[in-house]
């Protein structure tokens, strides 16, 4: 800089500053073409190692996934982003693999039905839609959902001999491999890993970086954590997943390396072929601790209700069914309840925290909103109750398949409230939302869904044993955050799908372990027996 100033004043400034803008125009396309050369080999380098291994492709469109919001930002509106990018390719991998193998192989799951049933009800709410286009992009994301949650499966319990080594027969006849196993810790560690990516960027944003949006402060200097979503509430909805999850998987491994310290035996269970040392106990808990912290503090940071009352919750669950007896987990809720209130009447949680959760009830009302008095106080509150109005009265003339689904921002100009003229994409109730989009049908389907994950992963926290528990217990935290987020926010934007369906993913997984257990109980109740 010394020399382009002594250039200025020598040359009286004018030849100077040509010059510095010449320079720094060469400088801007060195850099520019480095960055296409870096984007270029990194890109080529994903898809080769994506082609080799698909799950590679999985991890990066995890990654990038939430960079959507801000690349539509960045580059403009567009159809496709690098995460969806991502995602079409390695499924496309996936699909060419199967062909080549000459077998196209769909996994069975417990799932597979629900799923197909929401899709066939959705898409039948599209015949009379008002936009075939909005409807075809929301109906695209479940089927991404299901074919992440098939892909992930078929990667972990292939069919090619090939692919992995042969298959290891236990003592007791079951087909139980290395690399089902390992696969299921390499999904929990992608899941880990793209969401602890986000946390840090949201961690920044809220006390590091120093500046941000002004709607944002809080506290008077702290800007609210909104990561690459550029909206808080969706952020923290999507942290919620990632910090219940590893919160579970933490106390599965520590709960294994408290049961193996006690009794010496160093691996999984005595009938696995898949041993994890102390190193890697000590290594994945430490990992998974880390990430639970720093994507609660995101959830925190964020400064979203609704977030707030989706971890609260899903931790309470995950409290009552951590021990495999009820009335265990009943004392620790109990117990729980009783600290936090404690805290807050000592003065431990900060009066800003609490004002923060108890101020949205002062404005919360049912009933119709028009005529209401808008201020700064109630803006947020009752902009979700003109839209959640709105919504029940598109159900209301659209009772049994509603206005077609994902078809509540074409839709809304016809219901909107004289003070609510403008669509925010959907009803900030994704059950209303539903309901609205796919009536009573759809809202019915989805439903039974739900109902089905959450029962699924019930019944694996009864047999399944730690570590594998834990990370059923975190799912079903995070089952249980998104079900409540869904109240007052709509989760699947952002490419936030992409992550639900490696979740889904994982969940078959651990069935698979679940049903290993239970055939090899069977068969030791029938060897007693006889």
């Amino acid at each position: 800089m010394n020399f382009f100033n002594a250039e200025m004043r020598r040359r009286g400034g004018v030849d100077g500053r040509v010059g510095f803008v010449l320079w720094a125009v060469l400088f801007g396309l060195i850099t520019a073409r480095l960055a296409w050369a870096v984007g270029l080999v990194g890109g080529t380098a994903v898809a080769l190692l994506t082609v080799i291994n698909p799950l590679v492709g999985l991890f990066a469109a995890l990654v990038a996934g939430p960079w959507g919001a801000l690349e539509n930002i960045w580059l403009g509106p567009s159809l496709l982003d690098s995460g969806q990018l991502l995602l079409l390719f390695t499924l496309a991998v996936w699909l060419g693999r199967g062909l080549a193998y000459r077998r196209l192989f769909i996994p069975r799951t417990f799932l597979n039905v629900p799923l197909a049933l929401f899709v066939f009800v959705s898409a039948l709410s599209l015949l009379h839609a008002p936009s075939f286009s909005y409807g075809f992009r929301e109906l695209i994301k479940w089927v991404e959902i299901t074919a992440v949650m098939l892909l992930v499966v078929d990667l972990a319990v292939p069919r090619n001999p090939l692919a992995v080594n042969r298959l290891r027969i236990t003592d007791y006849g079951l087909p139980i491999t290395d690399y089902r196993l390992r696969m299921t810790f390499y999904v929990l560690a992608i899941l880990l890993l793209a969401g602890l990516s986000q946390a840090i960027i949201g961690i920044w944003q809220f006390g590091l970086r120093g500046d941000g949006p002004e709607h944002f402060l809080v506290l008077g200097r702290f800007y609210r954590a909104y990561g690459t979503f550029e909206q808080p509430n969706p952020y923290a909805g999507y942290m919620n997943l990632t910090a219940l999850l590893a919160v579970g998987a933490f106390l599965g491994l520590i709960a294994t390396l408290w049961q193996q310290v006690a009794s010496g035996r160093w691996q999984v269970a005595s009938d696995r072929p898949v041993t994890l040392s102390p190193l890697h106990l000590v290594t994945l808990s430490l990992f998974t601790g880390v990430t639970a912290v720093l994507c609660t503090l995101a959830v925190l940071f964020s400064w979203s209700r609704g977030a707030w009352l989706s971890l609260a919750l899903g931790g309470a669950v995950m409290l009552l069914f951590w021990p495999k007896k009820l009335w265990q987990g009943v004392t620790l809720l109990l117990l729980a309840g009783l600290f936090f209130w404690g805290g807050v009447q000592v003065g431990v949680v900060p009066a800003s925290v609490t004002e923060r959760i108890t101020s949205f009830s002062n404005d919360l009302r049912f009933g119709d909103v028009r005529g209401v008095d808008i201020n700064d106080a109630n803006y947020a509150v009752l902009e979700r109750l003109a839209h959640w109005q709105a919504a029940l009265d598109m159900a209301r003339d659209n009772i049994w398949l509603g206005v077609g689904f994902g078809n509540y921002e074409p839709a809304y100009a016809q219901y909107a409230l004289i003070n609510w003229p403008y669509p925010l994409g959907h009803a900030h109730n994704y059950y209303l939302n539903t309901l609205a989009e796919t009536g009573v049908l759809g809202l019915a389907v989805y439903a039974v869904l739900w109902t089905a994950v959450f029962f699924q992963t019930i019944r694996q926290l009864r047999q399944l044993d730690w570590p594998l528990r834990g990370m059923a217990l975190g799912l079903l935290g995070a089952w249980t955050a998104v079900t409540v987020h869904h109240l007052v926010d709509k989760l699947y934007v952002n490419n936030v799908y992409i992550h639900l369906g490696v979740m889904l993913g994982l969940l078959q997984l651990l069935e698979y372990e679940r049903r290993a257990n239970s055939t090899k109980e069977g068969l030791n109740q029938t060897a007693v027996i006889r």
